[in-house]
């Protein structure tokens, strides 16, 4: 039996998918609510970066951008070498839902990896995904 490959989690908001797009795929909503700093390229092959509060750095690379229902990119794979290969791939789905929007976020790549860096891999983000959609609830509900 393989290691899970997928994580899925999925939240409805009170709030337009415009708005949520804008928290999603812009450097300015990131930095609101993922990370202490963001640079981004909405672009398929754009670049961004994202630098947490405690100095990590992950460096990401845009793949699909379909406003406002898509945003998917590629990333490092929490606990392995930043010059290692080996990424995750992350989509954000937004669908309209009522007056607001239900937004699922689906991360997969975490069969590639071995042992000892899949456990740490995929439960850092599992619970990480949990903790940054609750944060993402917040930004939206106060702004």
């Amino acid at each position: 039996m393989g290691f899970p490959d997928r994580i899925e989690r999925t939240m409805e908001l009170a709030h337009p998918p415009a708005r949520v797009w804008s928290a999603l795929a812009t450097a300015d909503g990131l930095a609101a609510w993922f990370a202490a700093e963001a640079t981004l390229e909405p672009k398929p092959g754009g670049a961004g970066r994202l630098r947490f509060g405690n100095g990590f750095e992950q460096h990401l690379r845009v793949e699909r951008v379909e406003e406002p229902a898509v945003f998917g990119f590629t990333w490092q794979v929490y606990g392995l070498p930043d010059d290692d290969p080996r990424r995750t791939y992350v989509e954000f789905t937004l669908e309209p839902s009522g007056g607001g929007t239900r937004l699922t976020v689906v991360e997969t790549g975490f069969a590639q990896l071995p042992d000892d860096a899949h456990g740490k891999a995929f439960g850092g983000n599992r619970d990480g995904w949990a903790e940054q959609f609750r944060n993402l609830a917040a930004h939206l509900d106060a702004a």
